[in-house]
């Protein structure tokens, strides 16, 4: 037998209802004071800088990448008996 049921609350009266805190005051806060850092901060971006570094680490990340890949084909070039 399957039973289902339809309720329709808000969100407050859900937390309420399972019994767990409301925490919209501190999420009001922390969007605020993260809105608030970025307003000053954005002023010190400068979009050279940036893109300087995120292309070297895309560079590094890549770099990174083939070391693995190459070291990985090594090992399991080792264990190869060449079909014997």
């Amino acid at each position: 037998m399957k039973v289902t049921f339809d309720i329709e609350c808000t969100p407050q009266e859900a937390r309420a209802f399972l019994g767990l805190p409301n925490v919209e005051t501190l999420n009001d806060y922390m969007v605020e004071q993260m809105k608030a850092r970025v307003e000053q901060n954005i002023q010190s971006m400068q979009p050279e800088e940036i893109i300087k570094t995120w292309s070297s680490f895309g560079v590094q990340a890549q770099d990174h990448f083939l070391k693995m890949m190459q070291s990985a084909a090594t090992a399991s070039m080792g264990g190869f008996k060449g079909g014997k």
